[in-house]
């Protein structure tokens, strides 16, 4: 199944592409303090290739149709995008669009698009290449960004960056995004730059600034009825995290804030029941957590389809 019901929202689960990333120990430096390899607590294979190290994601967009809108979180890495930093997303030719029209959804139906936050792979998909001109792939939807992301990551305010992937810092990875992805529907008039600690969408859905990944991170709330779901972003990457909270990535531009962020959200998940469904939890996308002490544990996951990515086992290390 890749489509649920919550209450009165329908979510729908589309998948842009599944694979290795980088290595555990690289991404994730404070938790390759821990034993967690050997322990009942490492993540399951459609996380972590045990033989290589590497972890393993899914970039996924999840559908929200709330009140007769049709609402996207987060929009991928896109097509034709230049990210030399990552060679998996770089100028892409995939089929997202066609996912999304098998989903029952056009570009042109799309009312909003929320970024959780600005990076590459969480906007791509906000603009499409045009006669080589970035326009807004759904032209009639508002983009919803909070305020501090799109002035930290907009290169023209020059502001020193910390976090860094594949050894690239975030200053030059996030520079050409902003152009490509984020300024053109800027220019074009369909932003709404949120500010303050939340925002009210409709009476189901409900924006959260939870910051430290970057300076804008942003949790979606959805409340309908008695269900609840919680669409987290980045603040969760690997179920690893569940059992170790304290444990950032290295992606982050304030690693502290984002593990204070990171542990009020799951306390109040494992209090309330909500669903947790993070950016890019292959497998089955979300889970349903427990508190275990001062950490947290799968309660259960969510019935999507299991999407897990394939490593090659040749690209292993020899024992």
């Amino acid at each position: 199944m890749e489509t649920m019901t919550l209450g009165e929202v329908e979510i729908t689960r589309v998948l842009e592409w599944a694979g290795p990333i980088a290595p555990m120990s690289v991404l994730f430096p404070d938790l390759d303090q821990h034993p967690w390899r050997e322990s009942d607590e490492r993540p399951g294979p459609q996380f972590w290739h045990r033989a290589t190290d590497d972890y393993l994601a899914a970039v996924q967009t999840w559908v929200l149709r709330s009140e007769g809108k049709v609402v996207l979180v987060d929009t991928g890495v896109g097509n034709n995008k230049e990210r030399s930093y990552m060679p998996a997303w770089t100028h892409r030719d995939g089929d997202f669009l066609d996912q999304l029209a098998a989903a029952g959804v056009r570009p042109e139906d799309v009312d909003l698009v929320i970024n959780t936050h600005a990076h590459a792979d969480h906007v791509g998909w906000n603009t499409r290449l045009v006669d080589r001109t970035w326009v807004p792939t759904f032209p009639n939807a508002t983009y919803l960004i909070a305020e501090p992301d799109f002035t930290y990551w907009n290169p023209r305010n020059n502001i020193p960056k910390r976090g860094s992937v594949n050894g690239v810092s975030a200053h030059l990875a996030n520079g050409s995004l902003f152009e490509d992805s984020i300024d053109p529907v800027h220019r074009a008039g369909q932003t709404l730059l949120w500010t303050g600690t939340t925002h009210r969408i409709d009476r189901n859905l409900t924006l959260e600034l939870a910051p430290g990944h970057t300076p804008g991170s942003t949790v979606v709330r959805l409340g309908s009825g008695t269900d609840r779901a919680l669409f987290v972003g980045d603040l969760v990457h690997t179920p690893a995290q569940f059992t170790h909270p304290w444990c950032d990535t290295c992606l982050s531009e304030d690693q502290a804030a984002a593990t204070r962020s990171r542990t009020r959200i799951l306390e109040e998940a494992a209090d309330r029941r909500a669903l947790v469904l993070p950016a890019h939890f292959p497998g089955h996308g979300a889970a349903e957590i427990t508190r275990s002490g001062s950490a947290f544990a799968v309660r259960r996951w969510a019935p999507f389809t299991d999407v897990s990515p394939e490593v090659d086992p040749a690209a292993a290390p020899s024992a």
